[in-house]
C-alpha cells in the first residue's frame, strides 16, 4: 500500500499543479497507480487512501466502473452528472437536426 499511497500523492500533486505537466509524465503515474490498484486489497486502508487523494479516487472509480459503476461518487453528484450529460446530448442532437434541416432547405432552394 506504501507505493500506491506515494503514487496517489504524486497524482494529486500533478492534478493540482499550477504549472503544465507533461502528458507522458502524467500517463506514467496513472499507469503505475492502476497497476498498484490491481494488487491492493479492498478494505478500510484503501478507502482511507482514496478519501485522502481525490484524483486517485476518481482514477480508481474509472478503472472499476465496469464492475461497480460510480461506487465512490455520491448519488447526488452522479445524478447531476448524468442529467448534465443528457442535456448536452439533447442539445447536440437538436443542433445536428437543425443542420440537416438547413442543408435540405439549401438543396431544395
Amino acid at each position: 500500500m506504501d507505493i500506491a499511497e506515494r503514487l496517489a500523492h504524486l497524482l494529486e500533486r500533478l492534478d493540482r499543479s499550477a504549472v503544465p505537466v507533461g502528458a507522458d509524465q502524467y500517463r506514467s503515474v496513472v499507469m503505475h497507480l492502476v497497476h498498484e490498484f490491481a494488487d491492493v486489497e479492498s478494505g478500510p486502508a484503501l478507502g482511507q487512501l482514496l478519501d485522502r487523494y481525490p484524483a486517485a479516487a476518481e482514477l480508481y472509480e474509472n478503472v472499476n466502473y465496469a464492475h461497480a459503476g460510480l461506487c465512490r461518487t455520491s448519488l447526488d453528484v452522479s445524478l447531476a452528472a448524468e442529467m448534465q450529460a443528457r442535456d448536452v446530448l439533447a442539445r447536440a442532437m437538436r443542433r445536428a437536426g437543425d443542420a440537416d434541416h438547413r442543408g435540405a432547405t439549401d438543396v431544395q432552394g
